[in-house]
């Protein structure tokens, strides 16, 4: 999800909030709302990361490098599987409660 969709999800969630009788103020603050999207682009970060020295150590361990042993590229496979999944994961809750607050009668 970009950054730009979860924005657009936070001001949906504080116009449901005003809307219901809430005031912007009682909104989560805007350094609260930073730190969660720091959050996200630093965990999507790492993922790709682990994507990225998974890619390489498998580069590596095919052209025969000696210093690259099979267990460090399963290793480091087996984490970006974990960790994409994962991510994915996190995904589907963040869309699964959008849809539902989306759905809640106004």
């Amino acid at each position: 999800m970009s950054d730009m969709a979860i924005q657009q999800v936070l001001a949906q969630m504080r116009a449901l909030q005003v809307q219901a009788g809430g005031t912007p103020e009682q909104a989560a603050p805007a350094a609260e709302q930073n730190r969660f999207s720091d959050l996200l682009h630093q965990s999507i970060n790492k993922v790709a990361e682990n994507q990225s020295v998974a890619g390489e150590l498998s580069t590596s361990f095919s052209s025969g490098d000696p210093d690259t042993d099979l267990t460090s590229v399963m290793i480091a496979m087996q984490k970006s599987r974990v960790s994409f999944e994962a991510m994915v994961e996190v995904r589907n809750k963040l869309v699964e409660a959008y849809n539902e607050i989306r759905r809640m009668p106004i």
